[in-house]
């Protein structure tokens, strides 16, 4: 039998996740008394997680502050090299790319938000950059095909987490509207989103879904939302719908 951690072992532990998460969620270096404060942590205890964490090349500094390290790659390589999904996605990504002309991705959901896993550029590629691994909403664009598919109890908890709801352009989104909205997506098995997340931009996601019914990721296809696919969504959800399936077929 393992024999059980020790608690303070554990607290430690998740006390080093939530500094490295603080330093995920920030964009530009952080100072000290910021992580601590941010992580909800005493300073002096910060301070020795990020020596811990720098030592493993996991944290670096400068005279800005702290940020996450080099060697945190290692593991989203590691990531992408093994998870089924990122595994399995390039070739029905590429299929699906020279078929609509757009970009297709694919997102797995991580707590309240989702990543990108894994994307093949279409002949109209995207008009911004959106890097692998970038966090982004569950309740914009094809997050709503993953939020569609959460229980009642995790919907709700959720949107309390999240806050104030708007679109990309500010105008705000009532949770009873989206709520209807997802159990829409959810019985039709597809999402249509104009001008959501980014201005000018529109997308239709497909839930790829395992054989006892979970919801394990969402496939997309993006672009301008002038290109002529998006005048019939209906017809577009067709191809998205079926490397879905196709997906889902790959992983077994």
């Amino acid at each position: 039998m393992t024999e059980a951690k020790p608690a303070s072992t554990m607290r430690s532990l998740e006390r080093a996740i939530d500094v490295l998460e603080v330093l995920e969620a920030s964009r530009t270096p952080l100072r000290l008394s910021e992580v601590a404060r941010r992580a909800g942590l005493h300073v002096a205890t910060t301070q020795r997680i990020l020596g811990v964490l720098e030592a493993r090349g996991r944290v670096e500094q400068d005279g800005s502050g702290y940020r996450t390290g080099v060697a945190m790659l290692f593991g989203a390589h590691a990531y992408l090299a093994s998870n089924p999904v990122a595994v399995a996605a390039p070739l029905v990504l590429q299929q699906l790319a020279t078929a609509t002309g757009l970009t297709a991705s694919v997102f797995v959901a991580a707590g309240d938000s989702r990543a990108v896993v894994a994307r093949v550029e279409g002949k109209n590629p995207l008009r911004y950059v959106l890097p692998i691994g970038e966090r982004l909403p569950l309740h914009l664009g094809a997050g709503k095909v993953l939020a569609a598919h959460m229980d009642a109890a995790e919907l709700a908890a959720l949107l309390v987490r999240v806050g104030d709801l708007s679109h990309a352009d500010g105008a705000p989104i009532a949770p009873t509207e989206l709520t209807d909205e997802l159990t829409t997506i959810r019985q039709q098995g597809w999402s249509y989103s104009v001008d959501e997340r980014v201005v000018g931009a529109a997308s239709v996601a497909a839930p790829v879904v395992q054989a006892d019914g979970r919801c394990i990721a969402a496939i997309q296809v993006a672009g301008p939302s002038s290109y002529p696919a998006f005048e019939n969504p209906d017809t577009l959800s067709v191809e998205v719908r079926q490397a879905a399936a196709a997906l889902s077929a790959r992983l077994g």
